[in-house]
């Protein structure tokens, strides 16, 4: 815990002279946002992660094309917490979002494909909407068997 205490500090301590010179929606205070969020989220702070993702969000969507993979990327950042935390029907909202950018930039066998089909079809599970899930399952799986031949 210890290591991730001193890198949250480190994050904040950057994070911080950023903000003294940039306006509070430039692009480069993404990357502080989004390493703090992760390492609330390593240390399981679901909600103090989702607060610095949201923020990345907010950024980049004032900032970049609506069908970037930063915003794809961010979208599933939002999905995985609130998976963590239990609220399932928003990470799957998150989560299809990021699905929607994904098939149009990656071609239809990427891994990447792959893992939010199974993010997805697990959710559904959760939720005890198995025959939903199911297509996802599959789809994540032939991705998977194709991409081992």
């Amino acid at each position: 815990m210890g290591e991730y205490s001193k890198a949250i500090s480190y994050y904040e301590k950057n994070l911080e002279i950023l903000q003294q010179s940039l306006p509070s929606n430039h692009p480069d205070l993404c990357m502080s946002y989004n390493k703090i969020g992760t390492v609330y989220d390593k240390i399981s702070e679901y909600s103090k992660a989702l607060s610095y993702f949201e923020k990345t969000l907010e950024i980049q969507q004032q900032s970049l094309p609506l069908n970037h993979p930063d915003l794809a990327a961010s979208y599933n950042n939002i999905g995985m917490m609130y998976d963590k935390m239990g609220k399932y029907p928003e990470a799957l909202s998150y989560y299809e979002k990021d699905l929607k950018i994904r098939q149009q930039s990656l071609p239809p066998t990427h891994l990447d494909l792959a893992s939010l089909y199974l993010n997805i079809g697990m959710v559904y599970r959760k939720m005890g909407e198995d025959s939903k899930a199911l297509p996802y399952y599959e789809k994540n799986l032939n991705i998977i068997k194709n991409a081992a031949l």
